[in-house]
């Protein structure tokens, strides 16, 4: 009788394990999805008010890389059976609206400085869900590390006038 109730009890802790990396995987993917929502209409956004060509790139590269990340995320949230969002995050719209007033060399220093930290922040997210190795978050995760270490550098270089070794 001991014997069926301690595999009764492993079997429940491996499930419930599983139902926290799902619910786990499920918040990163939705947050990633939002995140390129965002990475997306910011880079629209430096294409727009940027002064510089440097960042008028940038903002091209942010748009292309995060239409396919989000591409990749939306399909990976559907794998998941999570309904991708729409929109982007409360705290990402108030960052757009502070930056959508700013034109020029003004425009340029804020929107590197947030890039510059709204990627290190996302870094943080993507290299812990890749570790984690539970499942098509984990991969997704894993395989974008790298953009975001590549969109990060060229902010920095951008931030510090080191424009030619951008990328």
């Amino acid at each position: 009788m001991k014997p069926i109730l301690a595999c009764a009890g492993a079997a429940l802790l491996v499930v419930g394990a599983n139902a926290a990396f799902a619910a786990a995987g499920t918040t990163f993917i939705k947050d990633a999805i939002q995140g390129d929502n965002a990475e997306i209409k910011m880079g629209q956004l430096a294409q727009q008010n940027g002064s510089g060509q440097g960042v008028k790139s940038y903002g091209e590269t942010l748009v292309s890389d995060h239409t396919m990340a989000k591409s990749q995320a939306d399909n990976v949230a559907q794998k998941m059976g999570v309904k991708p969002p729409s929109g982007v995050s409360q705290e990402a719209q108030q960052t757009y609206d502070k930056l959508a007033k700013l034109s020029g060399a003004e425009f340029d220093r804020e929107f590197l400085k947030d890039a510059v930290k709204d990627h290190r922040k996302d870094i943080a997210k993507y290299q812990h869900e890749a570790s984690a190795k539970d499942g098509p978050a984990s991969d997704m995760a894993a395989k974008q590390l790298p953009t975001l270490e590549k969109h990060l550098r060229m902010a920095e270089n951008l931030e510090t006038g080191k424009q030619a070794s951008a990328q």
